[in-house]
């Protein structure tokens, strides 16, 4: 499998593959606030700098798919797209949001180092035809209808739109009503498709609209889930993360609290190493 060569202008070059560090993909589920946003970067940059880690800022500049008309989307493309511009400028890290329609595809890519196809939009040719002909990295969020090895139609079109670098993402599978289960088998199903794999650990334990007019979740499968799919090898995290989950005003049922970020990261890195080959972190 190549690695992939992830370009941006505030950090440099991130290597993602077989042989580098996890990338990790972390941020709030939404853009709340811009304070609260730098606050995150901030010291995820810090924790994963201790660490060794690359790290990319994640959070959603519009929710569309929430359970309830009335649930929290953020600020909107314009205004999203400036706070996460902000962030990487300030912060000096990559940024990645996701896009829902063709047209936000080359606006979103002025700002964003990688552009991010949500799970359930990740069958739409013209969506992935668009990101792709922005030549930014474009990351896929794995359906949670979609089968593993159907996942190549997703690259196929990518591909064959002009992308070369693409990430997959698992974020568990449909399982009866509000519910999600992982399979392990998909981690390297996914990367047979010649593209790096990234778990997402707190999508993956939401319970969509288990809440009513929201989605619950299972915070406290996180670390189990995460160290069993860096043991099944994979090349990044995707992470919810934010300092008072109960507090979020999206998804913080499956969010993980900052302050536990760290050791979980120092736990999953060791385990990394031991896979890979490499040494650990002291």
């Amino acid at each position: 499998m190549n690695n992939l060569l992830i370009q941006t202008l505030a950090a440099g070059t991130i290597t993602v593959g077989p042989g580098n560090p996890l990338l990790i993909m972390a941020g709030p589920c939404a853009l709340e606030s811009q304070e609260l946003a730098m606050d995150i970067a901030r010291e995820m940059k810090a924790i994963t700098s201790r660490l060794g880690l690359p790290y990319v800022f994640k959070a959603s500049y519009d929710k569309a798919n929430r359970t309830s008309l009335d649930s929290f989307r953020g600020p909107g493309l314009t205004q999203g797209l400036r706070q996460l511009g902000k962030i990487r400028e300030e912060v000096g890290v990559p940024v990645v949001s996701d896009i829902h329609e063709p047209a936000q595809a080359e606006l979103a890519a002025d700002t964003l180092d990688i552009l991010q196809i949500p799970a359930f939009l990740c069958r739409q040719t013209d969506l992935l035809a668009a990101a792709a002909a922005t030549g930014r990295v474009v990351n896929v969020k794995k359906g949670q209808f979609v089968s593993p090895w159907d996942m190549a139609h997703a690259v196929n079109k990518l591909r064959g739109s002009g992308c070369r670098d693409i990430l997959l993402t698992e974020r568990g599978a449909s399982f009866g009503y509000n519910n999600l289960v992982v399979d392990m088998r998909s981690l390297p199903v996914m990367r047979s498709h010649g593209c790096p794999v990234v778990f997402d650990g707190t999508h993956s334990v939401q319970l969509p609209g288990g809440a009513g007019g929201s989605s619950a979740g299972q915070r406290d499968f996180i670390a189990p889930l995460t160290r069993a799919a860096v043991a099944a090898g994979i090349d990044g995290l995707f992470l919810e993360v934010h300092p008072e989950p109960d507090k979020a005003l999206c998804d913080g049922p499956n969010s993980l609290p900052l302050a536990g970020v760290e050791q979980l990261l120092r736990e999953l890195v060791a385990i990394h190493q031991l896979v890979s080959g490499g040494s650990h972190v002291d």
